[in-house]
């Protein structure tokens, strides 16, 4: 939180192309694109290298969006300073590989993939990678990133929706799924088709 407070300079600097609008729409690519960055890193290691740890790892949080911030900053204003807990001033420009060690080494649980996308993302937007992000643009993507948020939670029970109705697909061409025990075992079958 102290990063992310010293951050807040992004929004004064209208004269760079930064500003509160800048801010927040790109918030919002940071929010959407390390979180994809993280789960593509995840399933890449437990595909590829049958990494089985990388299955039960949650990730919640709003630190890689920091570590984007710090990335993009120190692209676009390399001389500025990082104030850390008040006391420990860093230059920007090393700010997110020492605070991605730092992290790494006081909170060992805090996710390094995670906090790596933020700075891989903030990256690509610095650099001019991710452009072009507009009001409009920014409010579609946070309109359907409710839709889906919504239809995720009716579709795992987790809150029930009374207006909303999602009726399964019963296909007896495609094979069946179903779960037996305990939940966490599948079982296939199919229907001969004729």
């Amino acid at each position: 939180m102290s990063a992310l407070w010293s951050l807040g300079v992004v929004e004064q600097l209208g004269h760079l192309g930064l500003g509160v609008a800048y801010y927040l729409q790109y918030t919002l690519v940071l929010v959407v694109l390390s979180g994809l960055l993280v789960l593509g890193m995840y399933h890449f290691l437990i595909q590829r290298f049958k990494i089985e740890y990388f299955r039960r790892v949650t990730a919640v949080g709003y630190s890689c969006v920091v570590f984007g911030w710090m990335t993009i900053l120190s692209v676009k204003q390399p001389s500025s300073k990082l104030d850390l807990f008040g006391f420990l001033s860093l230059p920007i420009s090393f700010a997110p590989f020492e605070s991605l060690i730092f992290t790494s080494i006081i909170v060992p649980q805090a996710s390094f993939l995670g906090h790596l996308s933020g700075i891989i993302v903030g990256y690509a937007i610095a650099w001019g990678l991710i452009h072009g992000m507009t009001n409009y643009w920014a409010i579609s993507m946070l309109g359907w990133i409710a839709v889906v948020f919504v239809f995720s939670l009716k579709r795992s029970g987790a809150y029930d929706f009374n207006f909303l109705e999602i009726e399964s697909v019963t296909d007896p061409s495609l094979p069946s799924v179903r779960f037996i025990g305990n939940g966490r075992t599948l079982q296939m079958g199919s229907i001969p088709v004729e």
